[in-house]
């Protein structure tokens, strides 16, 4: 016999990981900070293989603008370099055996069109946890049904599901408020 409180429990990893999908997409967005998160999962050609930077290289950020990518090997470098300059973000330097990436100052248009994005990925998410929210109340409301879970208990999952949800919902939106405000300073 299962209670409310375990199908609720059953769904709080899912919303867990929408936060945490939120959080690294949060991350790929550039603000006026930089950061390795921007880069770290760019995608390298090398040896025929796909391969992650953060799996061929060490990333520093060195300057307000700028990170450094220092690779394991000096093999990588012609391959870094490639993929780096097709991402286009900014000026690419390769300097003995580690590549120095310049980021150009951001433009209003582009912080406009990323706090977009912000607030596009957030509904999402958002829209992820409701999901969730909407699956865990039919079953509790199945349950119900069948006699497995009181109808008392029914109304207390419901708001203990809607507590949930609004905690969830709450960090979702500081996680959207912080980051707009790094793209507007």
């Amino acid at each position: 016999m299962l209670s409310y409180q375990e199908i609720i429990k059953k769904v709080e990893p899912e919303m867990e990981e929408a936060l945490n999908f939120l959080k690294s997409e949060l991350a790929k967005i550039r603000t006026s900070r930089v950061s390795p998160a921007l880069i770290e999962n760019l995608k390298v050609e090398l040896f025929g293989q796909t391969m992650i930077l953060k799996q061929l290289a060490n990333i520093t950020i060195t300057g307000p603008r700028e990170l450094t990518i220092f690779p394991w090997d000096a093999s990588y470098i012609e391959s870094i370099e490639k993929a780096l300059r097709k991402e286009s973000l900014g000026s690419v330097t390769v300097e003995g055996n580690n590549i120095r990436l310049s980021l150009p100052v951001l433009s209003q248009e582009y912080r406009e069109e990323m706090i977009k994005k912000v607030k596009e990925i957030g509904e999402r998410v958002k829209q992820t946890i409701r999901k969730w929210r909407q699956k865990a109340w039919d079953e509790i409301q199945e349950k119900t049904r069948t006699g497995e879970i009181r109808e008392d208990d029914k109304y207390r999952g419901k708001e203990e599901l809607q507590k949930l949800v609004d905690k969830f919902n709450q960090e979702v939106e500081k996680l959207i408020e912080q980051k707009i405000k790094e793209l507007k300073e």
